[in-house]
């Protein structure tokens, strides 16, 4: 019997349930998954607990796993597809599971590079990273300022931001600051004075601030730095970016729901060819989700938590 994670209703961790369920099988536009690694993000505690969507509802965006079902005359994102292929598939629901069946659009050969919990945490913080850089312009010869540049966006943003030709200064923790040098960009600690450590690494001035916190401080410092405030993005402070003018982007807003479903191919293919690096810290069983998610929400793990079935 298949099992997967669902909350109940809205709340904390204390309303998730691992419960027995049926797999439907696959109708046309259907594949059916058995999970092999799903990813773990904010989001899933996130939206449970702002009671988003129906409940209960399962839990879980991202996977990895071999395809064992594909519905009548069904191609998946990437092209035909077979049972026992390999595949990876966002945005979906109810990822945290044994088994799912998802639409084919969502899903795509898995590179042979990437392992199931590389490509199971691939999409989520790749797309909104993508997105953070598209809203605001990035481009060749741009500084710009990330705030949590050391968290799994922010590593994907630098990687990204590095292929436009950017220059990024990213804030982290001190003991931190290795992943982002790591990854092409210039650390600056958070806290007092951030302004003026950002100005005296980059005295030209930055031209676009992209934040993956959500801090006052991020904001209030992003302000100070940044001329045009189309150029500020958020995905963690709507509500400053609304009495301020800001840029606000969430995976619930058909804008943003449509550009990151485009860019899903190119960085799978980028992740493939080694261009795109997910760095992941800790697996977990399915059954320790909960453990998992607690990692999440209480400190910086140091890269992407997998919860393999």
């Amino acid at each position: 019997m298949a099992r997967r994670w669902i909350a109940t209703r809205p709340g904390g961790l204390d309303v998730f349930s691992f419960e027995e369920h049926d797999v439907p099988a696959p109708q046309r536009g259907e594949v059916t998954i058995a999970v092999r690694a799903a990813g773990v993000n904010p989001a899933d505690a996130k939206h449970v607990a702002r009671g988003a969507g129906e409940f209960p509802r399962a839990v879980g965006y991202e996977v990895a796993g071999v395809v064992t079902a594909v519905g009548p005359d069904t191609e998946i994102a990437s092209g035909p597809v077979e049972v026992g292929d390999e595949v990876l598939a966002f945005r979906i629901s109810g990822g945290w599971a044994t088994d799912v069946t998802v639409s084919a659009a969502d899903v795509f050969a898995k590179p042979t590079t990437l392992s199931f919990g590389e490509a199971a945490n691939l999409l989520l913080a790749g797309t909104t990273a993508a997105e953070m850089l598209h809203v605001t312009g990035v481009g060749e010869g741009d500084t710009i300022l990330v705030h949590g540049a050391s968290g799994a966006v922010g590593v994907s943003v630098l990687q990204q931001a590095s292929r436009r030709g950017a220059r990024v200064v990213g804030t982290a923790s001190p003991a931190r600051h290795d992943v982002v040098a790591g990854f092409g960009g210039e650390p600056v600690t958070y806290g007092e004075g951030l302004e003026e450590r950002v100005r005296r690494i980059a005295p030209e001035g930055v031209v676009a601030a992209l934040d993956c916190v959500g801090t006052d401080e991020a904001i209030d410092a992003s302000l100070a730095l940044v001329a045009d405030r189309g150029r500020i993005v958020t995905i963690a402070a709507a509500e400053r970016a609304r009495e301020e003018g800001l840029v606000a982007i969430a995976g619930a807003m058909p804008s943003s729901m449509a550009y990151r479903a485009s860019v899903r191919a190119e960085l799978v293919r980028l992740a493939g060819a080694g261009d795109l690096v997910v760095p992941v810290a800790r697996t977990f069983p399915l059954a320790e989700a909960l453990e998992a998610a607690a990692l999440l929400m209480g400190q910086h793990p140091g890269g992407k938590l997998v919860l393999e079935p």
